[in-house]
């Protein structure tokens, strides 16, 4: 690939995934993933922080998730904002063209002890953004922490029936199906 060539972002997470699947995460350089999109070095770097970073897009999600909340209609609960966040992200993230690749990219990290920690930690950044999106709305402290925790689980619970699903499953559909299910097995009917 020439390095002119646009979406280098997307090239280099390509390429990090199909090196961390074929070598390891351990076994790949930065180097290696440049040269295998067709990018320098400092390429790279332009876009992210570190190997690591390259398969989990920055703060996109994060983003996405608390302009969606902010965005919600002015009556919606806690729970009906945070849906509306989901339904935004799997509209925008989550679609049937990246499935293969959130696949293949989600059996990366489950193989990865350092890829579960970015995980994790990235999981648990979204939770306070979200708590804090639902905050700025004037939601309690603790039902806005409560309300973005079931988000996140529900989100979790989503994601991995979404890999699974027919190719035309929506996310956002399915995310709402799993905050229902999340809310009913926690008994929380109301903010």
């Amino acid at each position: 690939m020439a390095r002119w060539e646009p979406n280098a972002p997307e090239r280099l997470a390509h390429a990090a995934l199909d090196l961390f699947a074929e070598r390891g995460y351990e076994n790949t350089s930065v180097l290696d993933i440049a040269q295998r999109a067709g990018l320098g070095k400092s390429t790279f770097f332009r876009h992210f922080q570190d190997k690591r970073e390259v398969l989990f897009g920055g703060g996109t999600v994060s983003g996405l998730l608390t302009e969606a909340i902010d965005s919600a209609p002015a009556t919606a609960d806690p729970f009906e904002a945070v849906a509306h966040a989901l339904d935004a992200a799997g509209a925008e993230v989550f679609t049937a063209a990246r499935r293969a690749f959130t696949a293949r990219r989600q059996a990366v990290i489950a193989a990865n002890p350092e890829l579960r920690e970015r995980e994790a930690l990235k999981n648990l950044a979204l939770v306070a953004s979200m708590a804090d999106a639902l905050k700025r709305r004037g939601v309690p402290d603790l039902t806005a922490r409560v309300a973005a925790e079931l988000g996140s689980l529900a989100s979790a619970i989503a994601y991995e029936r979404w890999i699974e699903a027919s190719d035309d499953a929506e996310f956002g559909a399915i995310a709402r199906q799993a905050l229902d299910d999340v809310r009913a097995s926690t008994g929380s009917v109301s903010p």
